[in-house]
């Protein structure tokens, strides 16, 4: 489980995050939703501690994170597992050495005992003997459960997807997040989904907190998301669901 308590953050006098408490469950896929510029994303960050917030606190199962020297964090931080938007690949590396690359910098296993645990989570994403392929081979749909075998290839506590389905056509973007959603239950993780998309909210969205001008503005589940008689969470599913079928 991962606590935010009363987490505020600000750029240039710019308030982004304002006083956000929310709890993301362990086994479950907790979704962070909202407009472009809400600041989720800016959340997310807090979270793993790629910003430092100006006041609050983050906690990873009773471990307050942000009160941790960089020393300590780095403890936790080989318990997290991260999905880029985008998938990040190394260009130059294979496949078999992206998903290894974690697993050399955090572990000691030889090469034999690294190699095993990447076929393992390439067969885990249904990519078996895609080891000596580039990320140039491979369609979109192929990088994103290429960086999916990599996130869990240390077999992390907790999971970060930031907008995992970005990019990806509607069929492919599905697939996506029922792979997310099966790896969380297989392996008690704490998954948190940073996304706009509707489609992965009513999919996988067991635990869904709306971010709305900074502010916690909405909890629930993929079931009472649809029946919240919340204005703007209401506002963002109708232009969400409008900018889908616009793509179409």
């Amino acid at each position: 489980m991962i606590e935010v308590r009363n987490i505020s953050k600000s750029f240039k006098g710019h308030q982004v995050l304002k006083d956000v408490s929310a709890t993301f469950e362990k086994g479950q896929t907790n979704l962070i939703i909202g407009q472009s510029g809400s600041g989720k994303t800016v959340l997310m960050k807090c979270l793993v501690g790629l910003y430092q917030a100006d006041q609050g606190q983050v906690i990873y199962d009773d471990r307050v994170f942000s009160d941790m020297p960089e020393y300590e964090r780095m403890n936790i931080r080989k318990e997290v597992g991260m999905l880029f938007q985008g998938g990040a690949l190394f260009d130059s590396k294979t496949v078999e050495e992206n998903v290894m690359f974690p697993l050399s910098m955090f572990t000691n296993q030889s090469f034999e005992e690294k190699l095993e645990r990447v076929n393992f989570c390439l067969r885990r994403v249904n990519l078996e003997n895609a080891n000596k392929l580039h990320p140039s081979e491979l369609s979109g749909g192929m990088i994103k459960r290429v960086a999916i075998a990599r996130a869990i290839s240390v077999n992390p506590r907790y999971l970060f997807c930031d907008e995992p389905n970005s990019g990806l056509d509607p069929r492919t973007a599905g697939v996506i997040d029922n792979l997310i959603s099966e790896i969380t239950e297989e392996y008690g993780m704490t998954t948190i989904v940073n996304t706009h998309d509707m489609n992965s909210v009513l999919q996988i969205g067991e635990k869904v907190v709306f971010i709305h001008e900074g502010n916690l503005w909405w909890t629930g589940d993929k079931q009472q998301v649809l029946k919240s008689e919340n204005k703007e969470l209401n506002k963002f599913i109708f232009a969400s669901e409008l900018t889908r079928r616009l793509k179409k």
